[in-house]
Parts: structure tokens; sequence; C-alpha cells
């Protein structure tokens, strides 16, 4: 299946590029083929997506912002492309948000974040970027923080107010961008991602009366991985512990970490450290870093609070070059909403919020059996998009390794979520991948999970990905997976051993809108 989707060509102006938007003047008409576009995932109807921004509930909306080059499949000159939705279930495309405009941000509208004020108005804190020498990255960067309100309850329309915090170039080294703004005991705190001028990673705090003129409080944290030199998205929130404790989770996707088993596998890793804070101090950790993901294309997540919930959406990036979407036309989904929230181990769980049940229009409970040694079984014949439930008895399965084997085609390719007993982990196994990046991630088991009765997996398959959450979001792995043409089957499979199954059911999911 194709669409046919606009490309906008390169701006001259931000109130002309929007109208270009919005009239459908001076577009291009290209094919986006659909083969591996997500039908219950958030993206662009076209061209490269990365990061989310400004996410907020407002005036009864949910709104999702992301990083968007919008006339290529490569990463390019950023605007911040717009959907949003009633319910969290149906979503609509709007039209881009922002683009470079004005001389601080005319090499890119970086990623920011959104918050209502005591007045009940919206507004986006974003990093206006630009090269050094007007064309590359060979002269450095120059980026600072800026502002924007919404001028319509719908959140369509945003009005640029100019720069609210200036780089001190002396002290950075090019990178000094993603605020993230929140009130704290009556004062607004932003802090944002800064790479020092001697190379390290930290996080600098600002404070405000007014939203408007930022003074500088200090450095909230500085990583200590001398090989980390740059904090991007950085997020800074607080939980309650089964204790009823505040513990503060401080959340940031660090460049130049180096792979050290299964940790650090991507080219840069997001991740978390849970511990607390007190404004104007620095922040404690009481937690190593620690991966929010630990699949092969998750990066750049940001947070929001709304109805007493944590809401978190990550990018699923492709990190590799030549990604096979980009050739379809769009290139970048967001990961499904995730609730955040301390479990009963102190850690930092994540799930799917509760809204994303209601994309169910087909459920199939099937009969748990035993998997017999090197035994494949079909669950499903052609899944698109489905979620599947599989809970492992763990005292009675034998296999090395046993799990489900998606978008399996009959060129025999497929994408492999399981469980490794020798290894201790659960995987998402790309090795039989027909095309993209092949290899496999996994999340390492705690020693009170093997032992437990039961491994839960629970495992959203989209056209082109792969979020497989295990215990209850104790641990997540997502990552894309292209099949090939053909049905795209569902099965189980075990190695070496049986495979006790205790429960096993597939959902269909329908489409949230955006196809």
């Amino acid at each position: 299946m194709s669409t046919t989707y606009p490309v906008y060509s390169p701006i001259r102006n931000h109130d002309e590029e929007l109208a270009k938007a919005e009239t459908g003047v001076d577009q291009l008409d290209l094919e986006r083929e659909d083969r591996w576009y997500p039908k219950f995932h958030i993206a662009s109807n076209g061209g490269w997506i990365n990061d989310p921004n400004g996410l907020c509930r407002y005036k009864g909306r949910w709104h999702v912002y992301y990083q968007l080059h919008p006339y290529g499949t490569q990463w390019g000159p950023m605007h911040w492309g717009h959907v949003s939705s009633a319910d969290m279930v149906s979503w609509r495309h709007d039209p881009i948000a922002m683009a470079p405009s004005l001389e601080e941000e005319k090499d890119g509208v970086f990623s920011g974040s959104a918050v209502i004020d005591d007045e009940g108005k919206l507004k986006f804190y974003y990093t206006g970027h630009r090269w050094n020498n007007g064309k590359d990255d060979t002269d450095g960067q120059w980026q600072v923080q800026m502002l924007a309100d919404a001028t319509d309850d719908d959140a369509i329309g945003l009005e640029k107010k100019g720069v609210v915090i200036d780089c001190p170039r002396e002290k950075v080294d090019s990178h000094f961008r993603d605020p993230k703004v929140w009130k704290q005991d009556g004062v607004w705190h932003l802090i944002h991602g800064v790479s020092t001028a001697d190379h390290r990673g930290q996080i600098w705090d600002y404070t405000s009366e007014d939203m408007i003129n930022w003074t500088f409080q200090n450095v909230v944290f500085d990583d200590p991985d001398p090989d980390v030199f740059m904090l991007e998205c950085p997020d800074f929130f607080p939980l309650e512990d089964k204790n009823g404790d505040t513990k503060w989770v401080i959340v940031f996707s660090a460049m130049g970490s180096k792979a050290k088993g299964y940790m650090n596998r991507n080219e840069n890793n997001a991740g978390y450290m849970i511990g607390t804070w007190n404004p104007g101090e620095a922040f404690k950790p009481e937690t190593e870093f620690r991966l929010l993901d630990c699949g092969a294309n998750y990066y750049a997540p940001q947070s929001f609070e709304a109805d007493g919930r944590r809401i978190m959406y990550g990018w699923m990036s492709p990190f590799s070059e030549n990604a096979p979407m980009q050739s379809d036309g769009w290139c970048g989904q967001m990961t499904l909403p995730r609730e955040c929230f301390l479990g009963e181990d102190g850690d930092l769980h994540t799930v799917p919020v509760p809204e994303t049940d209601k994309l169910r229009i087909n459920t199939f409970d099937h009969v748990a059996r035993p998997i017999e040694a090197n035994e494949e079984a079909l669950v499903d014949e052609d899944a698109e998009a489905v979620e599947i439930e599989l809970n492992i008895n763990l005292q009675a399965t034998t296999a090395e390794r046993a799990g489900l084997k998606v978008h399996t085609t009959p060129d025999g390719s497929y994408t492999y979520v399981a469980y490794d007993a020798q290894a201790g982990t659960v995987v998402v196994d790309r090795q039989a991948a027909a095309r993209g990046d092949r290899g496999y991630r996994a999340a390492k088991l705690t020693d009170e999970e093997l032992s437990a009765d039961e491994l839960k997996l629970h495992v959203y398959v989209d056209r082109g990905s792969v979020e497989a959450y295990v215990n209850d979001g104790r641990h997540v792995l997502s990552s894309y997976s292209y099949p090939s043409e053909g049905k795209r089957a569902v099965k189980l499979s075990a190695e070496s051993g049986t495979l006790a199954v205790n429960k096993l059911t597939l959902h269909d999911m329908k489409s949230i809108g955006l196809e």
C-alpha cells in the first residue's frame, strides 16, 4: 500500500512555510510506501522525525510535537511537527507548528518542552540552532534557549517570542540545548543539556519568577563517565516510592558512552538515575545509570504530567545509516506512550498507558499447551498489527531459548522475542532479518525474576517495529523490524527443551488514524 503525502520545499519565512503547509501551495507529491509505516504508533506523514517535543494535555487535547525534517528522509533543518488527540486513541495530523525563521534558529528549531503557566496559557521552550560558519558543524554550533506561546486552544498556532537564555560560549563546547521547564515550590526551573568547554556532559539549572528572565543557579548533574561529552534531552521529575517517600528521577540521553556487556550497545543511549534533590543543590544519585529501554532503537525520551500520571514518549531512532524505511518516503516513529512509576523493587517501571487497550479490536485466547523441544507452533498466520501477552512457566520450562517469532515471512526471515535461560535475559534478536540491522539486544533479568514462577512478556508488533515489555514494565526492548513480502506469521518456538505456557492471548490492533 502506498500513500501520497506532501513534502515541503526548503523554507524562507516561518509564516510563509506554515501557510504552504495549510494550503498545499508549493508542495511536491511523492509516494509514501506503507509496508512498514506504523498503524498504532505516532509517525509523520512523510519525511524524517526524531525527538518528541512539547508533550502536554491542553484544553482537553493531548499533544505530541516532534522534530521534523519535512522535505527529506535524512536528518536536516529541524521543524516542529504536530499531532493531537482528544482521547490518546485516535490521532490527527496538525499543521507544522514551527519552522526556522529567526536568525538565532536559522539552521533548526531544535527540541524543547511545553508547560502551562499560572494563567493557564501554554508556553513552549525550545533550542534555536545555527552553524557558526553558516553551513555545517566544522566550526561548531551556536545554540540558545527560546520561547513561543500557543495562540489558540488547539495549540496549532505558535507565536515566537525570541531568546530567553543565551549561550555562554566560552564555557560551552557547542552543545547547549533541549530545555525542560516546571514549577517547584513557587519557582520556575529550566534545565538543559550542556557539553562543557572541557567536553564533559552536564545538566544546568536556571530559575525564574516570570518565565522570561532566567538566572543560572547551578550544575544540577555532572555525568561521572569521562567518555560522555553531552547529555541530550534531559528530564527531571519526582515519583513516590512504595513507602510514600519522594524520589527524583533524572533522565538523559548520553552521547559518548562506551558499550560494556549488555549496556550502552547503541550509538547513543537513553537512561536514568534515581536519587534525591533539593532546589539549589546538585542531584544526589542513589543508583547507577540504567537504560530506560534495552532495545536497538530507543532514544531521546520526554515525559509530562497529566491527570496525576507521569507519561513518557521515546523516539525510535534508526541509528544506522540507510534504514530501509528511508526509501519509502518516511523515517522514524515514536514508542507507545508509557506511564512511569516506581515499582515494589524501588526501580523505574514503564508500561503502555491504559488507553492503548482501546485499540484492541479482536481478542484470541489460545489454549495453553507445552511446546516440545525444537518445535514451532503457529499462533497467527498473518499478524500485521497485534498485541501479544505471553506468560511463561519458568519452573516447568526446560528450553535454552523460547518465545515468539514475529514478522515471520515465507522467505524464512523473522524477529525473535525470547527468554534465554543460559544468559538469564530476554532478547529481541534480529539475526534472521532479511533487511536492516541484525544482531540482538538483551534485558538482563534479576535473580528474583529468574527464580520466580512466571515470566511475563507483553509484546506489541506493528508493521515495522516490536516493543517487548517484560514483567510489567520492569524492562522494555524497542526495535525496528522490517518484514519481507507475504503473510507475517507469529509462532511459538522452543529450542533444546520445552516451553511451558501459562497464558497466550493475542489482540488485533486498530489504526490510530495517522495512516
